[in-house]
């Protein structure tokens, strides 16, 4: 999905980028990279899923209903397509990707957003949104730097509105329920986390009375078993690398206090009415 996009940018561009870029890239020198082919502004997704993670827990809290997550477009699209029982078990709130498009569209409303992401099903779930104008995955942005010969800058430039989200390892299975503050609403029993396809199929065929919270995807690992990572490297590699991608950033200087960024969410919705 890249909708007459040509490369260097001309125009303004902000890029979104899913934290399981650093299965493939390095930072900081990803946001340099990508200023280089023209985007205007760089930032992560993290704030987006922080802010659908409040919705999360908000309707956790208030309702006893067998929840699925939708964070995932995989598992929503296969729920559409296989299982329509169960759309009315669907979280009704948006993804990270839709959720920080809404508030990119607030902060720079003259922009045109793109999102990069290691999941094609992100292009299907975007061709759907209002928000988004294109989607790239990691093998063509990595096609991209080939083709200019972008290089890595040594050059430290953090994201724009750089935020320390807990949220980076969203791409990690269970990354929604460990971060969505759910102790205290539900019990252990009663959250289950399933990362592949097909074991989600097994469990939704017959599936456990006790469980009310379901943290699924599409993917084996998450989205770090994404079909458009570059890298060969076991998940479990994977898995550290994002884990010391959130630990290091523990050091970064954030320009913005917290609750400044969360005022610019102010009055978004992120409820989807209908999947």
């Amino acid at each position: 999905m890249l909708k007459g996009l040509k490369f260097p940018l001309k125009g303004k561009y902000v890029v979104m980028i899913a934290p399981s870029f650093v299965v493939d890239f390095n930072y900081p020198s990803i946001v340099s990279q990508l200023k280089k082919i023209g985007f205007d502004k760089v930032v992560e997704v993290t704030f987006g899923a922080k802010m659908i993670n409040r919705d999360y827990h908000k309707n956790l809290s208030s309702s006893k209903k067998f929840f699925i997550s939708t964070a995932c477009p995989g598992i929503v699209e296969t729920i559409n397509k296989d299982y329509p029982q169960y759309v009315k078990n669907l979280m009704p709130v948006d993804s990270p990707m839709i959720a920080m498009a809404k508030i990119c569209k607030k902060i720079y409303p003259n922009h045109k957003i793109v999102f990069i992401s290691p999941c094609d099903f992100k292009k299907i779930e975007a061709e759907k949104s209002d928000y988004i104008d294109a989607v790239l995955n990691y093998k063509e942005l990595m096609e991209l730097f080939q083709k200019f010969k972008i290089k890595e800058f040594k050059t430290k430039i953090n994201f724009d509105k750089f935020y320390n989200d807990y949220t980076k390892i969203y791409p990690l299975a269970g990354g929604l329920s460990k971060t969505a503050h759910l102790r205290g609403i539900l019990k252990k029993n009663e959250i289950k986390v399933i990362d592949g396809i097909s074991k989600v199929k097994r469990f939704l065929k017959n599936p456990k009375k006790e469980i009310r919270f379901l943290d699924c995807n599409f993917c084996i690992g998450g989205c770090i078993g994404g079909p458009s990572i570059n890298s060969k490297e076991p998940l479990s590699e994977r898995k550290k690398k994002v884990l010391n991608y959130l630990k290091n950033s523990l050091n970064e200087d954030i320009p913005e206090p917290k609750k400044g960024l969360i005022k610019k969410a102010k009055g978004i919705s992120f409820k989807v009415k209908k999947f």
